[in-house]
C-alpha cells in the first residue's frame, strides 16, 4: 500500500524528494498512512475542494478491500 500512494502522489506534487509517508498499524487489519509533502504541494494534494485527496482515498480503499485490510489516509 505504501509503494502504490509513494506512486500515486509521485505523479502529483513538484518536489517528490520531500515527499513522505509513514506507515502506522493501528491493529491486526488496520493500518494508516500520515502524508508529508512541502508546503506548496500540500494543496496539491488535497485539491480543489477536497477533490483529489478524496481520489486518492477511494484508491487505497479499493486496494485495501482486495487485501483485506482498512486503511485510513491523513496529512500532516
Amino acid at each position: 500500500m505504501k509503494d502504490f500512494l509513494h506512486y500515486l502522489l509521485n505523479q502529483i506534487v513538484n518536489h517528490p524528494e520531500d515527499l513522505e509517508i509513514e506507515e502506522e498499524q493501528i491493529n491486526e487489519l488496520s493500518f494508516q498512512y500520515t502524508l508529508k509533502a512541502e508546503a506548496s504541494d500540500v494543496g496539491k494534494i488535497i485539491g480543489r475542494d477536497g477533490k483529489i485527496i478524496q481520489a486518492i482515498r477511494n484508491a487505497a480503499k479499493i486496494l485495501a478491500v482486495k487485501e483485506g485490510i482498512h486503511v485510513r489516509i491523513q496529512i500532516a
